[in-house]
């Protein structure tokens, strides 16, 4: 599962990483370093041509939920590459409405028996890249009650490579550059939901404050290497 997300992209750093179409007003983004599920955060929409930056709800609501949004209890924060396409709250945002969501890494927690607590990871690109790109889905609710419209994502999850499998049994599906136009505009699919390289990511150990959704995310030292 990928249910924390470290993100720390400056609005220059999106534009350049994403080739967004310039005639979106600037967007003041900030360093979130713990982004829990039902929070909002940026994702990339490609639509008629325009890529742009769109706020999100991280928890994807499907546009026929009939309910209220209480009611919903299904965790919906990822989808999983081998049931996405017959999944009735993600099959059809699969079929239509693709996106990309930046992060600057994940976190994964390890299980260790006699260890109440589990060790959470921290994942990141190896090279240093300041964003790794993770495959989304995104639809549109809206509340009946409120009349309000809410935009909402999900995070594509695989099977872990190696490297990952050293902690977690699941890794979110992570999209080099070529794949991005394809993924967005459908011409893609199931073929792109694999794991990564096995020299993709990087990882260390971090505090178990992470832990917690109640972690200032705008701590940095969350990040940080600790001993294992």
């Amino acid at each position: 599962m990928c249910g924390r997300a470290p993100y720390k992209l400056t609005w220059e750093e999106i534009v350049a990483l994403y080739r967004l179409t310039l005639d979106q007003p600037a967007v003041n983004t900030r360093a979130r370093l713990n982004a829990c599920p039902t929070t909002t955060i940026d994702t990339i929409l490609d639509q008629d041509g325009t890529r742009r930056l769109e706020r999100m709800r991280w928890g994807l609501i499907p546009s026929w939920w009939s309910k209220p949004l209480k009611e919903m209890k299904l965790a919906t924060f990822n989808a999983r590459a081998e049931t996405v396409a017959e999944k009735p709250m993600f099959r059809s945002a699969f079929k239509r409405n693709r996106c990309l969501i930046p992060v600057s890494g994940y976190y994964e927690w390890q299980h260790t028996t006699g260890v109440k607590q589990p060790q959470p990871w921290y994942f990141t690109a190896r090279d240093g890249s300041p964003a790794l790109t993770i495959a989304g889905l995104w639809d549109e609710w809206k509340d009946k009650a409120s009349g309000e419209t809410v935009k909402s994502c999900t995070m594509m999850i695989t099977e872990p490579n190696k490297f990952v499998a050293e902690v977690h049994d699941r890794m979110p599906v992570l999209l080099a550059e070529k794949d991005y136009e394809p993924w967005l505009n459908g011409k893609a699919g199931l073929e792109l939901l694999k794991p990564a390289a096995e020299n993709l990511l990087q990882k260390w150990p971090v505090s178990k404050r992470v832990n917690s959704s109640r972690a200032p995310d705008d701590d940095p030292t969350l990040i940080d290497k600790i001993a294992p």
